[in-house]
């Protein structure tokens, strides 16, 4: 794990988190069935502090260079509130990104794996990369998961997020009191 000197500061700003897919979400494979379909597997810790992550006010976003129905459901289920798939180049689609959540780079994080991340990954205020990413992107990352990607590396990068937002006690205290567990719900 790398945690740089300025990570903890820069956690604290952030209000958009974007994901890359493929290696990130994923475990990077690509799963192609006898008849052509396309399978992809996600974590379910993932998805559970994806769901936390909104929940208490981070919003969410996927970036990605493939496309994908599959990764459009998931980001429904999950309420990833906004997709952008089939971007090779990126720049563009984070423009949007930013224009859409009127955000600075500062309050945006993006967790990568690859070269295909770099031009968006070197504009964002908190950089995060999973355990196996290429060297290039890790070298420039403020946070570098334990955690494979699609093996629960996104979670402990919102989990870092939202421990550096003082979010992380309120969420504990909602799954260990009897009262409020009851109807505290998510998706995982």
């Amino acid at each position: 794990m790398k945690i740089t000197e300025d990570a903890f500061d820069r956690a604290k700003k952030i209000k958009l988190v974007i994901f890359d897919v493929d290696g990130v979400l994923t475990d990077g494979g690509i799963y192609i069935g006898t008849s052509g379909e396309l399978f992809k597997a996600f974590h379910c810790q993932d998805g559970l502090g994806i769901t936390l992550a909104n929940k208490f006010g981070l919003q969410t976003a996927i970036l990605t260079g493939r496309e994908s129905v599959i990764t459009a459901n998931r980001a429904k289920e999950l309420g990833i509130t906004a997709v952008k798939q089939g971007h090779m180049d990126k720049r563009n689609a984070y423009k949007e990104l930013k224009s859409e959540f009127n955000l600075r780079d500062e309050e945006i994080a993006y967790v990568a794996d690859d070269l295909i991340d770099l031009p968006v990954f070197v504009q964002v205020g908190f950089r995060a990369a999973v355990r196996n990413a290429r060297i290039e992107v890790k070298e420039r990352a403020h946070f570098v998961a334990e955690n494979d990607g699609g093996k629960g590396a996104v979670r402990e990068v919102l989990e870092f997020i939202l421990k550096a937002q003082g979010k992380w006690a309120e969420i504990i205290c909602q799954y260990t009191t009897v009262e409020t567990s009851k109807n505290f719900s998510v998706n995982q």
